[in-house]
Order: structure tokens, then C-alpha cells, then sequence
């Protein structure tokens, strides 16, 4: 159990949440807790948790909502109370997709998270290998995405030009850094190389075992990210950086965004520890490449298992779950969205 930004998180199996007036009292394991009803805004439970009717009453009469989750994270469904101001936020998100400074601006953060972090994994990469090649190739990457971070940072006018027009720059910067991250790739692997070796990235289909990990690990990624947009009352379907298309979750891909060289270190770790190997995957007809269900389980256990480390936040200056950062970046994108905070701060690993 944890409160953050005034959002309590619910993840023991078999904790029990009833009403004392206007207080939840919360049980877990024994352990007793009491929290005023207007402390909080909202609950997320993920996994199988009990919450009386009293409860969900009170909830409804204060405007606290809850979401329900799988204990993986899907969302599974909300309550929320007939006072829902989710439009306010969604109003904001809408106007601010349609102007171009704004777009340009929230757009050009999210890839500089992304560029960060893939700048963190090459110099992760670089300090623990031994092998000088790998050493020069790395740091050509390094140095082409810093030198792509300045570009991101110059000043600029948007005036009269259409969103496109903003965006177009900022969208090149994110080309020249994933192409110049995954041309450094296969330099970070450091075991099993031929067997996962890294030409380039494939996405529908993936052509190699590499790249299939990398799209299923980002497809647990997406979900995650999806939720907690939706939690945070945040459209997943409108977005800055990816352009806004019928039935694609354009915000939840911009949130990806930061996450990404997570998902990236992980899939590294996995064939570098030996625990994804040649025999979880399976050639399919025209040169694509699947997971077996046993390749899909070791993956998902793994994911759910790097989410329940916890990591500190230094935004907020405490510890929390990995798994909790998406839901507290959606926050934080919607409070940018509701003008309360003047930037949005992307997420950086250490």
C-alpha cells in the first residue's frame, strides 16, 4: 500500500478496505491503517482485493474514484461518481493538440526523455564491457545523441506554422536518435550475440529474435502506459508527438516515449543473463519471428518482476514501484494538462 499524489495504491492480495464515518480503514496482513477520505482523490487496486459497499459509497459521495486492475496491471474497469471533471482535462489535452507551441513543446519532452535514457543505457553499456570495439561504437552513439539533445533544446518561433510544420523537426531528432541508438545495439549485447544478433529494427512483422522481444516487451509497455493515462482521466487516443489516427493510442505511444530504453535494458539483461533463449522463439513462414508460450511466459514474469523493484523518484523525492512510475507520469501530465505545474518533466533512470 502506498499514497501517491494523492492516490492510494492497493497491490497485497487479500487486503480488506471498510469504513470507519469518513475514514477507509485498511488492512493488510494484520497490519491496521486509517486514512481520511479526503486525503485522497482517487484508488487503484490491482489484484484481488476487498473493498465493502460502504466504501465504494463513500467513495461515489466524495468524488474518489477506483480502478480496478489485473494484478499485471490491465484495467479492468472504474467507478466514478457523477461529479466527474475528466472533461476539464480532456478539453485542455484537445486545444493544446491543435496549437503548435504547445504541441511542439510537450512533444519535444517527451523525446528528450527518450534520448536521455538511451544515453544512460549506452553509457551503462559502455562502462561494463571490455572490448574496445564496442567501446568506440558506443560512444559514437553517445556523443551523436548529445549532440541531438542540444539540437532539441534551441530556441525556436512557431508563429504561423501549422502543427505538422512544429512538429516535423522534433519528429526528425527522434529518427536520428533511434538510428543512431540501434545502430550502437548490438554493441550492448553481450552474450549470445550471433543468436540475437541486431541488424535493424523490424516492428510488423519482427524479422529476428531480438526485435520480437522488443515488440512484445513494448506491447506490455503500451498497456501500462494506456492505463495510466486513463486512470489520470487523460485521452490515450490524442496525442503530440504521434499524429492522431482512428483506433491508435497516439498519448499512450508519446508516454511510451521515456519508457522505451527501459523495455530496451531489460530485453538486454534477459539474453545477456541467459534467461531468453534461441529455443523461446519460433520461425514462421516469410521470415517472421514469434515467441513460444514459454518465451512469453519467462518475459511477462520478468517485466512483473522489474515493476516491483522499487526505484526513487526524485520529482517527489521518495521510493515507490517501478510499475507506479507510469501512473505517476500520467499525473504529472495531467496536471500540466490542468495548468497546475508549468512543464511536464519526463521520467529519468539512473
Amino acid at each position: 500500500m502506498s499514497i501517491i499524489q494523492n492516490t492510494l495504491y492497493l497491490t497485497t492480495n487479500g487486503t480488506v478496505v471498510s469504513q470507519s464515518q469518513k475514514t477507509l480503514k485498511i488492512v493488510v496482513e494484520d497490519e491496521t491503517t486509517t486514512i481520511p477520505i479526503h486525503n485522497i482523490s482517487s484508488i487503484c487496486v490491482f489484484g484481488y482485493i476487498r473493498i465493502t459497499p460502504n466504501v465504494l459509497n463513500l467513495c461515489l459521495k466524495h468524488q474518489v474514484s477506483v480502478h480496478y486492475h489485473t494484478p499485471n496491471g490491465y484495467l479492468l474497469g472504474q467507478v466514478i461518481g457523477s461529479g466527474d471533471s475528466r472533461y476539464l482535462i480532456r478539453r485542455a489535452q484537445y486545444a493544446k493538440a491543435d496549437d503548435a507551441r504547445e504541441a511542439r513543446e510537450i512533444a519535444s519532452i517527451f523525446v528528450a526523455g527518450k534520448l536521455q535514457n538511451s544515453r544512460l543505457n549506452l553509457l551503462r553499456s559502455r562502462r561494463d564491457t571490455h572490448c574496445e570495439q564496442d567501446k568506440r561504437h558506443l560512444l559514437r552513439a553517445i556523443k551523436a545523441l548529445e549532440r541531438l539533445l542540444f539540437l532539441l533544446g534551441k530556441e525556436w518561433n512557431a508563429e504561423g506554422l501549422t502543427v505538422r510544420e512544429a512538429l516535423d523537426p522534433v519528429r526528425g531528432i527522434e529518427g536520428m536518435g533511434a538510428k543512431n541508438y540501434f545502430g550502437a545495439f548490438t554493441h550492448m549485447v553481450k552474450q549470445q550475440r550471433e543468436d540475437f544478433a541486431f541488424v535493424r529494427r523490424s516492428r510488423r512483422p519482427a524479422h529476428d529474435r531480438i526485435n520480437c522481444l522488443l515488440s512484445f516487451l513494448y506491447g506490455l509497455l503500451r498497456n501500462d502506459c494506456l492505463t495510466a493515462l486513463s486512470v489520470a482521466g487523460i485521452d490515450p487516443y490524442v496525442g503530440w508527438l504521434h499524429a492522431t489516427r482512428a483506433g491508435r493510442p497516439a498519448c499512450a505511444l508519446d508516454l511510451m516515449e521515456e519508457f522505451r530504453p527501459l523495455v530496451e535494458r531489460l530485453a538486454l539483461t534477459l539474453v545477456n543473463r541467459g534467461q531468453i533463449q534461441p529455443n523461446h522463439f519460433k520461425d514462421l513462414e516469410g521470415g517472421s519471428v514469434e515467441l513460444k508460450a514459454t518465451g512469453r511466459k519467462v518475459v511477462i514474469s520478468a517485466w512483473k518482476k522489474r515493476k516491483e523493484t522499487k526505484i526513487k523518484h526524485d520529482l517527489y523525492q521518495e521510493k515507490i514501484f517501478l510499475g507506479h512510475v507510469f501512473w505517476v507520469q500520467a499525473r504529472l501530465l495531467s496536471r500540466w494538462l490542468r495548468g497546475e505545474v508549468p512543464h511536464y518533466i519526463p521520467f529519468i533512470f539512473k
